[in-house]
């Protein structure tokens, strides 16, 4: 943790800074969770008054103990004991924004189950790695994976609103809360000035908008004068799980330094809120596209019904559906992963029944530095040079004559597209071009009027 800069209870923040990389202070006369949520229904945290629009309150409030959460959330003792034993492993942090998704009387609720820990991170603990994609492998400075050709993804911090129950980076909880030294970022940024094959660059955590807009702003602004870097993308979940972060001064930065990408991550139709369809709007309206990256969850989203109303609801906020993810093999997850089948299923379900938009990429991304392998279902019955025999989305057989590589055909005469010839000066005139086997094997056309 040498190489970090430690956040946790005691912000770090330099004498010439306005505010710290992030934004986790709060004013000294803003009311407690307590206080805005003294209206008394189930859940209660529905106060829409400035606090509770206020990105930096809701962050400062975070629920992060169980007892807290009983507050809100029925727990019996037995459940509270077996919560605490699993946080001591796998802390809980969830706003009180994405708490009051939560109905806290459905013990499946799906909402629920990404957010609040489950005694079976721990039971099943055995299974899965700690870092299944092996990250570390193609860490080419300390922050920064090279695993494709022409990307890189830049992690500059493991701070995030909230933990969400399936994180790849499950990993990083432990070790307390922390951002990339200034000297870690230049040494990144310098990678990616020496290497011009990377046109695309990810900015990752953790969620790299823990980071206030001031601190994301140098970042950003310095990968914009290097030449060949075309895209900056940012994987963020803020507007899922804290949307009110994405305001005028976040998006009016981001304008500046276009094209720049975010995609996030809706798991559940319920995600949809007039919140976060108000945040994904703002970007989109400040030119930045938004994709969404969904992970595949048991007991969550391992449905065609709750896809197709997810997918749908992710157009109607003008949001492409852009990958759906196997859950990775990570420790602690394994309750919440499905067959790999589950998501073939999916996919079949929607391709054909909905709109093409409304169709993600179902992919696995491989254990051990593989990297993303695309899975779709079996659509080929029979292929060989000739043709091809094709299942359609209703389950109909279909032959396709395949086309040759080198264009013959076994008719002799084929007429092409027109051409154009020059009759005279001032005038042209379209003819057919007849084209010959005997032609094509010399290598030569034919005008014929």
């Amino acid at each position: 943790m040498k190489n970090m800069i430690l956040i946790e209870n005691k912000p770090y923040l330099k004498e010439e800074e306005d505010e710290p990389p992030s934004c986790i202070t709060l004013q000294p006369d803003s009311p407690s969770l307590a206080e805005v949520d003294s209206r008394g229904k189930s859940l209660s945290l529905t106060d829409r008054d400035e606090f509770w629009n206020d990105w930096k309150w809701q962050f400062r409030h975070r629920i992060t103990t169980v007892d807290e959460l009983s507050q809100h959330v029925p727990l019996s003792d037995t459940e509270k004991t077996q919560l605490k034993l699993v946080t001591l492993k796998y802390p809980l942090s969830i706003t009180p924004y994405y708490l009051s998704l939560i109905n806290p009387l459905d013990p499946d609720d799906p909402i629920k189950k990404q957010a609040i820990p489950s005694f079976e991170e721990i039971a099943l603990s055995d299974m899965g790695e700690e870092d299944p994609l092996a990250e570390h492998k193609d860490m080419a400075v300390p922050g920064l994976v090279h695993r494709y050709p022409d990307r890189v993804l830049m992690v500059l911090t493991n701070l995030c609103p909230m933990l969400c129950r399936h994180c790849t980076r499950k990993r990083e909880w432990r070790h307390g809360v922390w951002v990339r030294t200034p000297e870690q970022i230049e040494a990144m940024l310098d990678y990616v000035r020496r290497h011009k094959e990377v046109r695309d660059v990810i900015l990752s955590g953790g969620d790299p908008l823990t980071l206030s807009t001031q601190h994301l702003e140098k970042v950003i602004s310095r990968l914009r004068q290097i030449n060949h870097v075309e895209i900056i993308r940012i994987g963020s979940r803020f507007p899922v799980t804290l949307p009110q972060r994405i305001n005028t001064e976040l998006c009016d930065m981001l304008s500046e330094y276009g094209p720049i990408w975010l995609n996030t991550h809706f798991n559940h139709y319920r995600e949809i809120t007039p919140e976060s369809a108000a945040a994904c709007d703002m970007l989109l309206r400040s030119g930045v596209p938004v994709n969404n990256q969904s992970v595949l969850l048991r007991g969550v989203n391992d449905s065609v019904e709750i896809q197709r109303k997810l997918c749908q609801g992710l157009l109607r906020i003008k949001v492409r559906p852009y990958y759906l993810y196997q859950c990775d093999e990570v420790q602690g997850t394994e309750h919440l992963r499905t067959p790999v089948e589950t998501g073939l299923q999916i996919i079949e379900g929607l391709r054909g029944h909905t709109s093409g938009l409304a169709v993600p990429t179902f992919v696995i991304d491989l254990p051990d530095g593989g990297g993303k392998v695309p899975l779709q279902p079996a659509y080929i019955l029979k292929r060989n040079k000739d043709e091809l025999i094709l299942r359609n989305y209703e389950g109909g057989i279909f032959r396709y004559r395949n086309p040759r590589a080198n264009g013959h055909r076994r008719h002799s005469v084929k007429t092409m597209t027109p051409a154009i010839i020059s009759k005279d000066k001032n005038e042209s005139v379209r003819v057919p071009v007849i084209v010959t086997k005997g032609d094509m094997d010399e290598n030569r056309v034919i005008l014929r009027s």
